[in-house]
């Protein structure tokens, strides 16, 4: 899909989720939105795309690095339960509990006990926190082997990119049946009435972005809230120039 197009079509759809964020500011919402698959699918570009024009304030994006010796020791979903929102606010977490049961299943991180018992766990987690009024969304991204291979050669030669080549994620290059069994595991034990998963394909991230975020909006309640009245008033006299009382460097940028 071409930017142009992607955009001409996202940009209604932005001013549906400033709507939203309004909505869940004005009633006391929360919201979980989880952002899951394979490496490369894309999960970094449709947080953004949900994101973008939101207050960061209430729209916060979770991203944990790898558990520290501490939060090795407690139970297993205690580090992320204390990134779920409060009232009016919005959670996206670019990955998040159920790395255990795809990257720690796979590369050995977690035993087979472990898994078993987060996925025994997790639809009774889940049912917690639905039954406690959270609206929790569950996407997975999916993208085929080729596509893959394509986005990492690109992370590898382009330097702005560079730093999202990781070593999983080059050993996690000859584990692709195993993630796809893993994701198929995980599915079979997690997709429930009260917390189901939504498939989207990124084999074209900008129409899978798309997807997802019409497949949010449609799903949540009407979630129209008029904005406020502000009045913007005359200024009543000539703007002021920006003056300083003790004179430093001031940079300017060369142009032209």
């Amino acid at each position: 899909m071409k930017r142009k197009d992607y955009e001409a079509a996202l940009k209604p759809m932005r001013a549906e989720l400033v709507a939203m964020a309004r909505w869940a500011r004005t009633t006391g919402q929360r919201i979980v939105v989880l952002f899951e698959g394979r490496d490369t699918a894309g999960k970094g570009g449709a947080i953004r795309a949900v994101s973008e024009k939101l207050n960061p304030r209430q729209c916060h994006i979770v991203a944990l690095a790898k558990p520290t010796e501490a939060e090795r020791t407690q139970w297993y979903f205690q580090r992320y339960v204390q990134h779920l929102p409060c009232a009016g606010e919005i959670v996206l977490f670019d990955r998040s509990w159920y790395n255990r049961a795809g990257v720690e299943k796979v590369m050995g991180y977690a035993s087979e006990a472990e898994v078993a018992q987060f996925l025994q766990q997790a639809p009774t987690f889940e049912r917690m926190l639905v039954d406690d009024g959270i609206l929790l969304f569950k996407y997975w991204l999916t993208t085929d082997q080729a596509r893959q291979e394509e986005r990492l050669r690109e992370r590898l030669d382009d330097p702005l990119k560079r730093w999202k080549l990781s070593p999983i994620d080059l050993a996690a290059r000859g584990q692709y049946d195993a993630y796809t069994e893993a994701r198929e595991t995980m599915l079979a034990a997690t997709h429930t009435e009260w917390a189901p998963w939504t498939l989207v394909d990124f084999n074209d991230q900008k129409h899978g972005r798309l997807t997802l975020v019409r497949d949010l909006l449609d799903r949540l309640p009407d979630t129209h809230v008029a904005p406020p009245e502000i009045e913007f008033s005359e200024l009543g006299r000539e703007p002021k120039a920006e003056h300083y009382s003790v004179l430093g460097p001031i940079a300017d940028y060369p142009l032209g």
